[in-house]
């Protein structure tokens, strides 16, 4: 209909609602094959409206133009109520879209509050956000860190020998007790005791050793509830690396220190003769006696020896760090510290001067790994 209309400039109900008004503005001529169409003018679609004051269409309401094949007709067509002897000319086209787009934008964008306190009455606004919520990531390499994770899992291991007494460290590999440290911390111990990190004394069974790897095994008794060390790989540890280490040098439990692995695969020589170690251990001098690359430290060794594969490392280690932790820059157990060299070798000098000069070694994590069954085993080689 549309169509045949815009051909013949004519409507088919010139006596509309509006009887003369639409006769002078269209003239009574009807083209042949345009049907008749009583309900015009239609029905309006759905258009933005604006408010155009007074002396607009429709009583101050303006029906925004039209866009497509019928734009012509319904951009002169009057308005549904009252009449106007010279309707206003809209612009079409392109202009008119922006128009309509840039009113509808400046509606929304504009008139959100606006609309809100019509509709509710109400002259708060609540707005929806999405909000990304920023989880702060783990410190990885931070030592205060590491320090708070492991502390709790490293402990004072105190031996009391037939000569005298033996101070190191172990960390605690299950929560009802377990402990690992090293062979010559407890070796010929008549008794061991064991204190946590929260000041709690324990009286510690030596479960099983094995002095070929400088291992021994303890079991706390009564314990519960204890915080597990996580082992590590030490197979994925590098030159370089940082790590910390954890122990009670002296005495002083909890101490921190840090450093970087030094070197890999060191062989380090002990001794696995029990009076030797006592010997050490019961003399006062805490330096127990190794050697690598042809050379002696810390005393002789002994005719009785093992060596194996160590990870260096420049951490300060000091007797009583023995058994002890170092850790890597995840939190996880790489290696349980087993010798250092100290400045002096006699035996009289006091500890004080024979302190750690960055040359510190340490069991590979994964060698404890592998030692585990034969340690609970209760072997005692």
């Amino acid at each position: 209909m549309t169509e045949s209309l815009r051909r013949s400039g004519e409507y088919e109900n010139p006596q509309g609602p509006q009887g003369d008004a639409y006769q002078g503005a269209y003239p009574q001529q009807q083209h042949a094959s345009s049907p008749v169409n009583p309900e015009w003018p239609p029905p309006p679609t759905h258009q933005p409206t604006v408010d155009g004051g007074q002396g607009g269409y429709g009583g101050g309401t303006a029906v925004l133009p039209t866009v497509g094949p019928d734009a012509e007709h319904s951009a002169g067509h009057p308005a549904e109520h009252g009449t106007h002897s010279a309707p206003r000319k809209r612009p079409r086209g392109p202009i008119a879209l922006l128009a309509a787009v840039a009113i509808v934008a400046a509606a929304v964008g504009g008139g959100t509050a606006y609309a809100f306190q019509e509709l509710t009455g109400k002259s708060d606004v609540v707005s929806s956000s999405t909000t990304t919520s920023v989880v702060p990531s783990s410190k990885k390499g931070d030592v205060a860190t590491i320090a708070a994770r492991v502390s709790p899992s490293v402990v004072e291991v105190n031996a009391t020998l037939s000569n005298g007494t033996s101070t190191g460290s172990g960390v605690v590999i299950t929560s009802n007790g377990e402990i690992i440290t090293n062979n010559h911390v407890i070796s010929g111990a008549q008794s061991v005791k064991v204190s946590t990190s929260n000041g709690k004394s324990y009286t510690a069974e030596v479960v099983g050793t094995d002095s070929s790897k400088d291992l021994a095994l303890l079991k706390l008794q009564g314990a519960s509830g204890l915080s597990p060390a996580v082992l590590g790989n030490s197979d994925g540890v590098q030159v370089g690396d940082t790590v910390v280490a954890i122990g009670s040098p002296e005495g002083l439990t909890g101490t921190v220190t840090s450093g970087i692995v030094s070197a890999l695969d060191r062989d380090v020589t002990v001794s696995t003769d029990e009076g030797q170690q006592q010997e050490q251990q019961g003399g006062g001098s805490g330096q127990w006696p190794f050697s690598f690359g042809g050379q002696q430290f810390n005393g002789d060794t002994g005719s009785s020896t093992t060596t194996y594969k160590a990870i260096q490392t420049d951490a300060s280690l000091n007797p009583g760090n023995s058994g002890g932790a170092l850790i890597d820059a995840s939190g996880d157990i790489v290696g349980i510290n087993s010798a250092m060299y100290s400045a002096s070798s006699d035996s009289s000098s006091s500890s004080s001067s024979a302190g750690s000069v960055g040359l510190g070694f340490a069991i590979p994590i994964n060698t404890v790994k592998s030692d585990l069954a034969k340690l609970r085993s209760g072997s005692t080689s």
